[in-house]
């Protein structure tokens, strides 16, 4: 397996823990000899096991955020929710 070269240069928030201890976090970080982006994925509590995350430029991050303040992301999800359930009750 290919060693991946990463530095962390800011850890900037944690979302959530998982019960194995594994923190979802969003990062400043560098990945190989590249310049530091925005990195959202779960790591242990010493940052030697990743999970597959998401890496976004500073441009992508601000794009992001902006969509996230312009939705209403409790009533998207109640809407998706649902949306689920009727489709499952029109499936019975």
């Amino acid at each position: 397996m290919a060693v991946v070269n990463f530095e962390i240069y800011k850890v900037l928030g944690t979302l959530s823990e998982d019960k194995d201890g594994k923190s979802k976090q969003l990062t400043c970080i560098s990945w190989g000899r590249y310049n530091p982006k925005f990195d959202l994925r779960s790591w242990n509590s010493d940052y030697t096991t990743m999970t597959k995350g998401i890496t976004l430029s500073l441009e992508e991050a601000l794009a992001l955020k902006d969509l996230l303040n312009k939705v209403d992301l409790e009533q998207a999800y109640n809407e998706s929710i649902a949306e689920r359930q009727a489709a499952k009750a029109a499936e019975k």
